[in-house]
């Protein structure tokens, strides 16, 4: 039954589809904070109950694949989607069922962030769903977002240096998607500065032509960057939601993340490295001065 109250005003509209992080700190539960923290509406399709908390994952439970598809269709059909951001897709027949709901809605905007091995180390996905994305999800996307040991899966060789991103962005490229960011905060903390390298296809006078920016700033000194690379892709989700063009969304969302990062550089939220903190513009937190009297 249709409300008989006005609703005529407007607010983007961002899905993620994700698995869930029982410790709030990643997947779709930051997604979801970052959404909202930038001023868009967010909704949720969970791929995945993982058990896991600061210390790591335990344990990772597949949503059933018609549930997956209920969630999309339930979404689409009656909210309706400006763009959609993909993180955990744990099996290939998950990322097989998202990209033929996602191509049966006409989903034009999608950013795909390929989580497929957790900070901890354990594996979100692996050889089998990195070849699935590549050949079902990749041509759909506008944005892949790669770390460095995902682009290096993505590609079957390592990628560890700065040197490396202009031809493996290029090869990923070569792959489908529209565009492609290879993040470089996994490189080791010898490197005080972090380079991020942007590829994309843009059309000039009727002819493709392909521009690459780089994005250097300099490591947040922390150990709480839990879901740094799942809160970077959502907003550059977002901000694309929000009518930005693709190297603008990403220079803002690459700030955003700083400042969540530095905010969140000296918050003690469980044992292991913890989260930035996303909604450090509405919330900011302070280190006590300890030289202070009183």
């Amino acid at each position: 039954m249709k409300s008989s109250l006005p609703t005529s005003e407007q607010i983007a509209k961002v899905l993620t589809i994700a698995g869930s992080d029982s410790g709030g700190g990643a997947g779709l539960q930051a997604d979801l904070k970052v959404i909202s923290a930038l001023g868009a509406y967010g909704m949720s399709v969970i791929t995945a109950i993982t058990a896991q908390n600061t210390m790591g994952v335990m344990r990772i439970q597949d949503v059933d694949l018609e549930v997956v598809e209920a969630q999309m269709d339930a979404v689409f059909l009656d909210i309706g989607v400006d763009v959609v951001k993909i993180g955990m897709l744990s099996s290939p027949e998950i990322v097989r069922v998202v990209a033929k709901s996602l191509r049966r809605h006409g989903a034009k905007r999608i950013v795909l962030d390929p989580v497929l091995r957790a900070t901890s180390g354990a594996s979100l996905g692996g050889d089998d769903s990195a070849q699935a994305m590549i050949t079902d999800l990749f041509p759909l996307a506008i944005l892949i977002t790669p770390n460095l040991e995902e682009a290096s899966l993505l590609l079957g060789r390592e990628i560890s240096t700065p040197q490396d991103f202009k031809l493996a962005a290029e090869e990923l490229l070569e792959m489908g998607p529209q565009a492609v960011l290879i993040k470089g905060g996994h490189l080791d903390s010898s490197h005080t500065q972090i380079t991020d390298y942007l590829m994309w296809r843009t059309l000039e006078d009727g002819l493709e032509v392909i521009q690459a920016k780089e994005f250097k700033h300099y490591r947040v000194s922390t150990l709480n960057t839990h879901g740094t690379g799942c809160s970077l892709a959502s907003a550059i989700a977002t901000y694309l939601a929000d009518g930005h063009d693709l190297s603008h969304a990403v220079a803002k969302a690459i700030a955003y993340v700083e400042a969540g990062l530095e905010a969140g550089r000296f918050l003690s939220i469980g044992e292991g490295p913890g989260p930035l903190w996303h909604m450090h513009e509405f919330y900011p937190t302070a280190l006590a001065n300890k030289d202070s009297k009183g």
